[in-house]
């Protein structure tokens, strides 16, 4: 598919619309407006909120192994489960979803190309119908943070081994003009600018005007022809909150088959809060 080194981690809407039935296969719904699956969703998908459901409520983190698992459970989502992630906004938070899975070890993920977009454009079906599932015995992994996540620290020490950094923000952003994206409350930071060193890829130059992926001659064109990076480097993506770094992680790691890629979720609004650290604009 499109010549991506891993291309079984997409799939086409074609695709979903053929396993609507399969037990092994479960269709996750992921958006940045939480409220949109409620409006209709693909028959059979379950939602999973970024907000509620992935992160902590009380400290700035991600869930522990044992509400993974109970996640998993209540979700009807086994260990030997198919999952299928799709939502808003060409995928980023499909995309992010999918990154926070891999922290607990279920490999078994994909992601739907193109999106809620793609699948309402095809004039394909939707329901309000909320699905319920038999609950599982899910066993999930130790959650592996030190392998596809980066911390401050190790940010800092990044910095200062020279060592390649993507700030897939807009340029308004990475120059410090805005907190945000353009139309967004301009807030979470105390300082604007990016990470000393970093080069700035905003993520949606990976994705085609209907959401789906550009093939991989493109994304190669894009990565390592305009902006030198190397398939065997090793790279911390970082946005605002994490959320449009894990979609360009997802692309580097799966579709390109970059093997040492993390995704640094503190991003701006820690960076940009951080005393001491150092700043470019």
């Amino acid at each position: 598919m499109k010549g991506y080194v891993h291309p079984e981690v997409l799939v086409t809407t074609d695709w979903v619309a053929e396993h609507l039935n399969d037990p092994k296969v479960r269709l996750v719904e992921s958006n940045e407006d939480i409220l949109l699956y409620s409006t209709g969703h693909i028959p059979g998908a379950v939602q999973i909120d970024w907000q509620k459901d992935l992160n902590d409520q009380i400290r700035r983190d991600y869930l522990t192994r044992e509400r993974f698992e109970a996640l998993m459970s209540a979700n009807g989502i086994a260990n030997d489960t198919t999952v299928v992630f799709y939502g808003d906004k060409n995928n980023w938070w499909a995309c992010y979803a999918f990154w926070v899975f891999q922290l607990f070890g279920h490999t078994n993920a994909k992601v739907m190309d193109g999106g809620r977009a793609k699948w309402e454009a095809e004039g394909r079906p939707m329901t309000k119908e909320v699905p319920t599932y038999p609950p599982t015995q899910y066993k999930a992994q130790a959650r592996a943070d030190y392998k596809i996540r980066a911390f401050r620290d190790q940010v800092l020490a990044h910095v200062q081994a020279g060592l390649p950094l993507v700030d897939v923000r807009s340029p308004g952003e990475y120059k410090g003009e805005l907190l945000h994206m353009p139309n967004y409350p301009q807030e979470g930071a105390l300082r604007g600018g990016h990470i000393p060193g970093a080069k700035n890829i905003p993520w949606a130059q990976a994705v085609n005007p209907d959401g789906t992926f550009k093939p991989a001659e493109e994304l190669r064109k894009l990565y390592e022809e305009q902006n030198g990076l190397k398939p065997d480097d090793n790279i911390i993506a970082y946005c605002r909150i994490g959320e449009r770094s894990s979609h360009t992680w997802f692309v580097l790691t799966y579709l390109l088959g970059y093997p040492n890629v993390r995704n640094y979720d503190g991003s701006w609004t820690e960076w940009g809060n951080l005393v001491g650290v150092p700043i470019e604009r």
